[in-house]
């Protein structure tokens, strides 16, 4: 145990800042996946291992949402299932700062497979929400596929941002105070989406919340993107 409790040290003294994170990643989805990184440290795992590990549990839960009835036993399996998905998300790069092994083709798998991630799961819930729910109107099937264009751009664009901008030089444009800026950042926290499967075994619950998520999705696309530009100017 001595042993353990000293690799989570490290670990925890390698970690990313806590700027620009949401509540959800900050105190259970980093955490979660710092416990899981020190066992794969022990075990003489490497952070490729935990993002395919990570995908083994993402994309068979993503295709049950697609292919099995809702019911609130699929909705636990799956919020689960994509919540430790994330948590090994979390995982693999913690391991790689860890051990110093990180590398380019590491990070290029990790984020190839994040954005495949991304991309899938509101596809699978546009096959769910045609096949299995009764929506009020057709016009429903588009959230799902709005939901996707927000989501995907929120993450293309900020990454692309943050590498833009060590290029140039100067002061970092200020940010919200952090604990306010944790709490705004919530609905856009891919988390929060794991944990809104747990409502798939009620339709009506369910539609609410994902598109609430969305909602807020496309008004943070705006705003971060209007912002993004600012800074790059």
């Amino acid at each position: 145990m001595t042993e353990f409790a000293e690799v989570l040290r490290q670990l925890s003294a390698a970690q990313k800042p806590a700027k620009g994170v949401s509540l959800y990643t900050r105190f259970v989805n980093r955490p979660a996946g710092r416990l899981l990184a020190a066992v794969a440290f022990r075990a003489g795992a490497t952070p490729n291992q935990l993002t395919v590990l990570g995908a083994l549990f993402t994309f068979p839960a993503l295709a049950a949402v697609a292919l099995v009835p809702p019911g609130p036993t699929l909705a636990v399996c799956v919020a689960a299932s994509l919540a430790v998905g994330f948590a090994l998300d979390a995982a693999d790069g913690q391991l790689a700062r860890g051990q110093r092994s990180g590398s380019a083709s590491g990070e290029w798998l990790d984020h190839v497979l994040d954005c495949v991630k991304i991309v899938t799961l509101h596809l699978v819930v546009l096959v769910s929400f045609y096949r299995f729910f009764t929506l009020p109107s057709p016009v429903f099937l588009l959230a799902p596929m709005v939901f996707q264009l927000a989501a995907v751009v929120i993450f293309f664009a900020g990454i692309l941002t943050e590498k833009l901008k060590r290029r140039i030089p100067g002061e970092a444009a200020p940010a919200s105070p952090p604990a306010l800026r944790s709490v705004l950042l919530l609905p856009v926290d891919y988390g929060l989406t794991c944990v809104s499967f747990l409502f798939l075994g009620r339709q009506d619950v369910f539609l609410a919340v994902y598109c609430a998520l969305l909602a807020a999705h496309v008004l943070f696309m705006a705003a971060f993107l209007v912002k993004w530009y600012r800074e790059l100017r």
